[in-house]
C-alpha cells in the first residue's frame, strides 16, 4: 500500500510540475517578446533593400504601424 501511495504522489507532483513549468515558460516568453520585439525599423530597411525596394520613411512607418497593430490584435 505504501508503494501505491508513493507512486500516486510522484505522478501528481510530476503533473503539477509540468503544468507550472508550461505556464512559467509561457509568461517568460511573452515578457521577452514584449521587451525584445523580433523586428525593428533597421531590420525592415535591410529586408526592403535586399528585395530591391527603396525604403522610404513612409513605407517603413506604414509597415511598423501595421505590425504593431497586428501584435495588439493578436494579444486580445
Amino acid at each position: 500500500m505504501n508503494i501505491g501511495i508513493g507512486v500516486l504522489i510522484f505522478v501528481i507532483g510530476a503533473l503539477l510540475g509540468a503544468v507550472a513549468g508550461f505556464f512559467g515558460a509561457r509568461a517568460y516568453m511573452k515578457k521577452y517578446f514584449e521587451e525584445n520585439p523580433p523586428v525593428n525599423e533597421d531590420m525592415l530597411k535591410a529586408m526592403m533593400m535586399q528585395m530591391g525596394q527603396k525604403p522610404s520613411e513612409k513605407k517603413l512607418n506604414q509597415m511598423m504601424s501595421s505590425m504593431k497593430a497586428q501584435q495588439k490584435r493578436s494579444k486580445k
